[in-house]
């Protein structure tokens, strides 16, 4: 049995600030005309709780985790809503399946084709990209959706020193 949890421990206000966010999105879902579901808690609370690019996939394994009934369709049905609410939003890093980030986290990334490394990279980093995109071709960018691909340092260096025959 663990120890007595404190209402002033970090893990306590943490978990406090999550569940309120949670239930600001489910109130939003209502708002919407959805449901609040178990599995929409579920998966809401792993979004909260969780580090910053999950798939699908993962997010399933932690639903199931605490309802193992809880179908991959239903995880997808929930993201597709919830990124039509604007909670979340997918990014494809790479040629890897699509992740699924908090929309209030914007970022951009750069991913290295080679070792996967990705760096977040804050929105305005591609301003200038952006406004290229719209001048001279009358088009909008949303960097939060793609990974810009390329190299990181160390693979960049490690080519370098990799003899070509």
């Amino acid at each position: 049995m663990g120890l007595p949890t404190d209402a002033t421990t970090p893990e306590a206000v943490g978990d406090a600030a999550n569940a309120e966010r949670v239930e600001e999105v489910l109130d939003r879902l209502r708002e919407s005309g959805g449901r609040a579901t178990t599995s929409r808690r579920i998966l809401l609370t792993a979004l909260f709780e969780e580090g910053p690019h999950h798939t699908a996939e993962e997010l399933a394994i932690e639903v199931q985790r605490v309802a193992p009934d809880v179908h991959l369709s239903t995880i997808y049905r929930n993201l597709d809503e919830l990124e039509r609410l604007g909670v979340v939003v997918h990014a494809h890093l790479g040629h890897g399946p699509a992740t699924y980030h908090l929309a209030s986290e914007t970022h951009g990334h750069l991913v290295c084709e080679f070792c996967d490394a990705a760096v977040e990279a804050p929105e305005d980093f591609f301003a200038e990209l952006m406004d290229a995109a719209s001048k001279r071709y009358n088009f909008t960018i949303d960097p939060r959706h793609f990974a810009v691909l390329g190299r990181c340092a160390a693979c960049a260096q490690a080519s370098l020193e990799t003899p070509t025959n």
